[in-house]
Protein backbone atom coordinates (compact mmCIF):
# COMPACT_ATOMS: atom_id res chain seq x y z
CA UNK A 1 0.00 0.00 0.00
CA UNK A 2 3.75 1.87 -0.81
CA UNK A 3 5.89 9.34 -3.81
CA UNK A 4 7.22 13.63 -5.24
CA UNK A 5 9.29 14.41 -8.37
CA UNK A 6 12.76 15.58 -7.09
CA UNK A 7 12.51 19.03 -8.35
CA UNK A 8 14.75 20.05 -10.88
CA UNK A 9 17.46 22.96 -9.96
CA UNK A 10 16.58 26.60 -11.15
CA UNK A 11 20.05 28.04 -10.98
CA UNK A 12 21.87 27.93 -13.87
CA UNK A 13 25.33 27.83 -11.03
CA UNK A 14 24.07 24.59 -9.32
CA UNK A 15 24.01 22.21 -12.83
CA UNK A 16 27.22 20.85 -12.09
CA UNK A 17 26.19 20.10 -8.23
CA UNK A 18 22.95 18.97 -9.49
CA UNK A 19 24.72 16.30 -11.97
CA UNK A 20 26.52 14.83 -9.69
CA UNK A 21 23.44 14.14 -7.31
CA UNK A 22 21.57 12.69 -10.44
CA UNK A 23 18.98 10.11 -9.14
CA UNK A 24 20.05 6.54 -10.06
CA UNK A 25 18.93 5.12 -13.62
CA UNK A 26 16.19 2.52 -13.24
CA UNK A 27 14.76 -0.25 -15.37
CA UNK A 28 11.44 -1.52 -13.90
CA UNK A 29 9.11 -4.28 -15.77
CA UNK A 30 7.11 -2.58 -18.32
CA UNK A 31 4.33 -4.54 -20.80
CA UNK A 32 2.56 -3.93 -23.88
CA UNK A 33 -1.02 -4.83 -24.36
CA UNK A 34 -2.34 -5.02 -27.99
CA UNK A 35 -5.48 -6.34 -29.24
CA UNK A 36 -6.52 -7.52 -33.56
CA UNK A 37 -8.33 -4.07 -33.93
CA UNK A 38 -5.50 -1.37 -33.09
CA UNK A 39 -5.98 -1.76 -29.05
CA UNK A 40 -3.05 -0.75 -26.81
CA UNK A 41 -2.25 -0.84 -23.07
CA UNK A 42 0.81 -0.64 -21.03
CA UNK A 43 1.73 -2.31 -17.44
CA UNK A 44 3.75 -0.78 -15.08
CA UNK A 45 4.41 -2.16 -11.67
CA UNK A 46 5.21 0.23 -9.03
CA UNK A 47 7.13 0.90 -5.79
CA UNK A 48 5.00 2.67 -3.28
CA UNK A 49 8.00 3.91 -0.97
CA UNK A 50 11.49 4.24 -2.08
CA UNK A 51 14.66 5.04 -0.02
CA UNK A 52 16.06 7.56 -2.75
CA UNK A 53 14.59 9.10 -5.49
CA UNK A 54 15.29 6.74 -9.01
CA UNK A 55 15.27 7.93 -12.70
CA UNK A 56 12.74 5.55 -14.02
CA UNK A 57 10.82 7.96 -16.38
CA UNK A 58 13.34 7.27 -19.57
CA UNK A 59 13.43 4.75 -22.35
CA UNK A 60 10.56 2.84 -23.00
CA UNK A 61 8.96 3.71 -20.11
CA UNK A 62 8.98 7.64 -20.77
CA UNK A 63 7.78 6.45 -24.74
CA UNK A 64 4.44 4.19 -23.05
CA UNK A 65 3.68 7.25 -21.44
CA UNK A 66 4.06 9.42 -23.81
CA UNK A 67 1.87 7.10 -26.14
CA UNK A 68 -1.17 6.55 -23.43
CA UNK A 69 -3.84 8.63 -23.27
CA UNK A 70 -5.33 7.84 -19.71
CA UNK A 71 -3.53 6.89 -16.20
CA UNK A 72 -4.86 4.28 -14.28
CA UNK A 73 -3.59 3.93 -10.73
CA UNK A 74 -5.00 1.90 -7.72
CA UNK A 75 -5.28 5.00 -6.04
CA UNK A 76 -5.20 8.37 -8.13
CA UNK A 77 -6.84 10.92 -5.19
CA UNK A 78 -4.32 9.90 -2.70
CA UNK A 79 -4.83 12.97 -0.57
CA UNK A 80 -8.40 11.44 0.72
CA UNK A 81 -6.20 8.24 2.02
CA UNK A 82 -6.01 9.67 5.58
CA UNK A 83 -9.32 10.98 5.95
CA UNK A 84 -10.82 7.72 4.88
CA UNK A 85 -8.33 5.88 7.31
CA UNK A 86 -9.51 8.13 9.95
CA UNK A 87 -12.83 7.33 9.27
CA UNK A 88 -12.69 3.20 9.21
CA UNK A 89 -9.66 1.91 11.41
CA UNK A 90 -11.36 3.23 14.73
CA UNK A 91 -13.86 1.06 16.92
CA UNK A 92 -14.93 1.28 20.59
CA UNK A 93 -14.20 -1.48 23.09
CA UNK A 94 -11.05 -2.76 21.39
CA UNK A 95 -8.33 -5.07 23.68
CA UNK A 96 -5.17 -3.20 23.91
CA UNK A 97 -2.78 -3.56 20.73
CA UNK A 98 -0.63 -6.37 23.23
CA UNK A 99 -3.41 -8.42 23.98
CA UNK A 100 -4.54 -8.75 20.30
CA UNK A 101 -0.44 -9.91 19.65
CA UNK A 102 0.71 -13.14 19.60
CA UNK A 103 2.36 -13.23 22.99
CA UNK A 104 6.19 -14.48 21.27
CA UNK A 105 5.87 -11.59 19.48
CA UNK A 106 5.13 -9.23 22.03
CA UNK A 107 8.61 -8.58 22.50
CA UNK A 108 8.69 -7.61 19.18
CA UNK A 109 5.96 -4.91 19.46
CA UNK A 110 7.04 -3.52 22.48
CA UNK A 111 10.82 -3.07 20.08
CA UNK A 112 8.65 -1.76 17.28
CA UNK A 113 7.27 0.77 19.52
CA UNK A 114 10.30 2.19 21.05
CA UNK A 115 11.75 2.38 17.88
CA UNK A 116 9.29 4.27 15.55
CA UNK A 117 7.80 6.09 18.83
CA UNK A 118 4.33 5.80 18.24
CA UNK A 119 1.71 6.10 21.24
CA UNK A 120 0.70 2.30 22.58
CA UNK A 121 -2.61 4.23 23.74
CA UNK A 122 -3.36 5.72 20.03
CA UNK A 123 -2.98 2.43 18.80
CA UNK A 124 -5.04 0.32 21.43
CA UNK A 125 -7.95 2.01 19.83
CA UNK A 126 -7.00 1.31 16.10
CA UNK A 127 -8.46 -2.05 14.67
CA UNK A 128 -5.57 -4.48 14.26
CA UNK A 129 -5.30 -3.91 10.67
CA UNK A 130 -5.05 -0.55 10.90
CA UNK A 131 -2.31 -0.54 13.76
CA UNK A 132 -0.44 -3.30 11.66
CA UNK A 133 -0.38 -0.78 8.73
CA UNK A 134 0.45 2.59 11.28
CA UNK A 135 3.30 0.43 12.74
CA UNK A 136 4.40 -0.74 9.48
CA UNK A 137 4.30 2.92 8.03
CA UNK A 138 5.95 4.14 10.79
CA UNK A 139 9.12 1.96 10.99
CA UNK A 140 9.70 2.38 7.14
CA UNK A 141 9.84 6.28 7.40
CA UNK A 142 12.48 5.76 10.52
CA UNK A 143 14.13 4.11 7.97
CA UNK A 144 14.11 6.49 5.35
CA UNK A 145 11.83 4.92 3.21
CA UNK A 146 9.24 7.54 1.88
CA UNK A 147 6.00 7.48 -0.35
CA UNK A 148 7.52 10.47 -1.08
CA UNK A 149 10.02 9.13 -3.35
CA UNK A 150 7.71 6.62 -4.89
CA UNK A 151 6.25 6.07 -8.20
CA UNK A 152 2.29 7.23 -7.98
CA UNK A 153 3.12 10.85 -6.38
CA UNK A 154 5.25 11.42 -9.46
CA UNK A 155 3.51 10.44 -11.84
CA UNK A 156 0.01 12.29 -10.46
CA UNK A 157 2.05 15.52 -10.32
CA UNK A 158 3.41 15.05 -13.88
CA UNK A 159 0.32 13.32 -16.26
CA UNK A 160 -1.23 16.05 -18.37
CA UNK A 161 -3.84 13.53 -19.38
CA UNK A 162 -7.12 12.07 -17.25
CA UNK A 163 -6.47 9.89 -14.52
CA UNK A 164 -8.69 7.03 -13.34
CA UNK A 165 -8.46 4.62 -10.34
CA UNK A 166 -8.68 0.96 -10.36
CA UNK A 167 -9.95 0.91 -6.39
CA UNK A 168 -9.55 4.60 -4.76
CA UNK A 169 -8.61 5.07 -1.01
CA UNK A 170 -12.34 4.42 0.35
CA UNK A 171 -12.53 0.93 -1.71
CA UNK A 172 -9.14 -0.35 -1.10
CA UNK A 173 -9.02 0.37 2.91
CA UNK A 174 -12.08 -1.55 3.04
CA UNK A 175 -10.60 -4.20 1.79
CA UNK A 176 -8.09 -4.48 5.21
CA UNK A 177 -11.42 -3.07 7.34
CA UNK A 178 -13.24 -6.53 5.86
CA UNK A 179 -11.10 -8.45 7.39
CA UNK A 180 -12.01 -10.91 10.00
CA UNK A 181 -10.35 -10.28 12.99
CA UNK A 182 -8.29 -13.25 12.89
CA UNK A 183 -6.21 -12.45 9.81
CA UNK A 184 -6.04 -8.97 11.18
CA UNK A 185 -4.03 -10.17 13.57
CA UNK A 186 -2.09 -12.51 11.32
CA UNK A 187 -1.49 -9.46 9.11
CA UNK A 188 0.09 -7.73 12.85
CA UNK A 189 2.02 -10.35 13.40
CA UNK A 190 3.81 -10.74 9.76
CA UNK A 191 4.29 -7.06 10.06
CA UNK A 192 5.97 -7.71 13.48
CA UNK A 193 8.21 -10.43 11.93
CA UNK A 194 9.31 -8.06 9.22
CA UNK A 195 10.49 -5.65 11.53
CA UNK A 196 12.57 -7.72 13.68
CA UNK A 197 14.48 -8.45 10.08
CA UNK A 198 17.36 -6.60 9.09
CA UNK A 199 16.70 -3.91 6.77
CA UNK A 200 16.27 -5.22 2.98
CA UNK A 201 16.61 -3.23 -0.10
CA UNK A 202 16.87 -6.26 -2.13
CA UNK A 203 12.90 -6.04 -3.30
CA UNK A 204 13.76 -2.38 -4.40
CA UNK A 205 16.79 -3.04 -6.36
CA UNK A 206 14.97 -6.14 -8.34
CA UNK A 207 12.30 -3.63 -8.77
CA UNK A 208 15.14 -1.20 -10.24
CA UNK A 209 16.63 -3.94 -12.67
CA UNK A 210 13.46 -5.10 -13.69
CA UNK A 211 13.66 -8.73 -12.26
CA UNK A 212 10.88 -10.00 -11.37
CA UNK A 213 11.64 -13.51 -9.61
CA UNK A 214 12.42 -11.72 -6.40
CA UNK A 215 9.45 -9.67 -6.57
CA UNK A 216 7.14 -12.55 -7.19
CA UNK A 217 8.70 -14.43 -4.29
CA UNK A 218 7.58 -11.71 -2.25
CA UNK A 219 3.87 -12.55 -2.83
CA UNK A 220 4.43 -15.84 -1.35
CA UNK A 221 5.63 -15.24 2.00
CA UNK A 222 4.65 -13.15 4.88
CA UNK A 223 1.03 -11.94 5.90
CA UNK A 224 0.51 -13.17 1.60
CA UNK A 225 1.51 -17.24 2.75
CA UNK A 226 -1.47 -17.53 4.39
CA UNK A 227 -4.34 -18.27 1.96
CA UNK A 228 -7.08 -15.89 2.87
CA UNK A 229 -5.17 -12.65 2.77
CA UNK A 230 -3.44 -13.42 -0.09
CA UNK A 231 -7.17 -13.82 -1.67
CA UNK A 232 -8.12 -10.64 -0.29
CA UNK A 233 -5.38 -8.64 -0.67
CA UNK A 234 -3.63 -9.91 -4.24
CA UNK A 235 -5.22 -12.96 -6.27
CA UNK A 236 -8.55 -11.20 -5.62
CA UNK A 237 -7.77 -7.57 -6.95
CA UNK A 238 -6.08 -8.70 -9.61
CA UNK A 239 -8.54 -10.85 -10.93
CA UNK A 240 -11.24 -7.46 -10.19
CA UNK A 241 -8.73 -4.91 -12.05
CA UNK A 242 -8.36 -7.46 -14.87
CA UNK A 243 -11.59 -7.49 -15.82
CA UNK A 244 -11.69 -3.52 -15.87
CA UNK A 245 -8.90 -3.24 -17.09
CA UNK A 246 -9.96 -5.30 -20.19
CA UNK A 247 -13.28 -3.14 -21.03
CA UNK A 248 -11.16 0.09 -21.00
CA UNK A 249 -9.32 -1.18 -23.87
CA UNK A 250 -11.88 -2.70 -25.26
CA UNK A 251 -13.12 1.07 -24.97
CA UNK A 252 -10.82 2.17 -26.96
CA UNK A 253 -8.58 3.83 -24.13
CA UNK A 254 -5.23 3.82 -23.92
CA UNK A 255 -4.44 3.22 -20.43
CA UNK A 256 -0.95 3.17 -18.77
CA UNK A 257 -1.69 1.14 -15.65
CA UNK A 258 0.91 1.95 -12.64
CA UNK A 259 0.16 -0.67 -9.83
CA UNK A 260 2.35 -2.43 -7.06
CA UNK A 261 4.53 -4.33 -8.67
CA UNK A 262 3.61 -7.32 -6.81
CA UNK A 263 0.25 -7.53 -8.90
CA UNK A 264 2.51 -7.81 -12.11
CA UNK A 265 4.22 -11.37 -10.82
CA UNK A 266 3.42 -14.80 -11.75
CA UNK A 267 0.68 -16.58 -13.32
CA UNK A 268 -1.82 -14.80 -10.62
CA UNK A 269 -0.26 -11.40 -11.78
CA UNK A 270 -1.91 -9.12 -14.22
CA UNK A 271 0.38 -9.85 -17.14
CA UNK A 272 -0.84 -13.52 -17.28
CA UNK A 273 -4.25 -12.74 -16.26
CA UNK A 274 -4.99 -9.99 -19.71
CA UNK A 275 -2.96 -12.95 -21.42
CA UNK A 276 -5.61 -15.64 -20.44
CA UNK A 277 -8.21 -12.53 -21.90
CA UNK A 278 -6.60 -13.30 -25.24
CA UNK A 279 -4.70 -10.02 -25.13
CA UNK A 280 -1.54 -10.35 -26.83
CA UNK A 281 0.89 -9.39 -23.92
CA UNK A 282 5.20 -8.30 -24.59
CA UNK A 283 7.58 -7.53 -22.26
CA UNK A 284 9.11 -4.39 -22.99
CA UNK A 285 11.24 -3.86 -20.51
Amino acid sequence: MFNSALRAPILAALAALAACRAAPPAHPALWQIEGPHGEKAWLFGTVHALPERLEWRQGKVAEALQASDLLVLEVARIEEAPRVFAALSQSPGLPPLRERTSPALRPALDRALRESGLDPAALDGLETWAAALTIEQALASKAGIESENGIERELVATYRRPVDQLEGAPAQLSIFDRLAEEDQRVLLDSVLRESSRPDDTGVVRAWARGDMAPIEAETTRGFLADPDLRAALLTGRNRAWADRLGGMVRQGKHPFVAVGAGHMAGPEGLPALMAAQGWRVTRLQ
